[in-house]
């Protein structure tokens, strides 16, 4: 699994084909795809960068979806619990998920300039993380991993 955040692509493709995959998932799994949740994920789709809960209150505000927090913060839950769209802790902020359906340990990589945020996959059971887990007598079952830094765009934009 590629990072797609930080990669050219068919930003169009990209957004069809994920929303695709999310309501093929949700009629094959009886979840209600409604309109203010399948909105939420346009707009995190659309941005390809973090978004906290209130930016997107904004722009359902602005579009006539509703104005109160737990709108947004719902849908959201949805979107999360589901793995459609990921939690970034550093940020309290929000990102869809570039894999739905895949079984996979996401990783986040942050631009601390733009907040852009690309995911990529992580191979937790082989890596160090997953080794030192089993020399302590831990066993994963869920990792996120979040790196901070600067984006091939910004940091072209960076003085040398």
């Amino acid at each position: 699994m590629d990072p797609v955040g930080f990669a050219k692509h068919d930003h169009h493709s990209c957004i069809q084909d994920s929303l695709s995959a999310v309501e093929k998932m949700c009629t094959e799994n009886g979840l209600q795809f409604t309109p203010v949740r399948r909105r939420v994920l346009e707009i995190l789709l659309h941005e390809h960068r973090a978004l906290g809960a209130y930016e997107i209150l904004d722009k359902l505000r602005a579009e006539g979806l509703g104005s109160q927090p737990p709108v947004a913060y719902r849908a959201l839950d949805f979107l999360v619990s589901n793995g459609f769209a990921h939690k970034i802790e550093h940020l309290n902020a929000f990102t869809a998920c570039t894999h739905p359906g895949q079984d996979h340990t996401p990783m986040f990589l942050i631009c601390r300039a733009c907040n852009s945020v690309a995911e990529a996959a992580a191979h937790v059971s082989a890596d160090t993380l997953g080794k030192t887990a089993r020399a302590e007598g831990f066993a994963i079952e869920k990792a996120v991993i979040e790196a901070e830094g600067l984006c091939p765009n910004c940091q072209q934009k960076a003085p040398a």
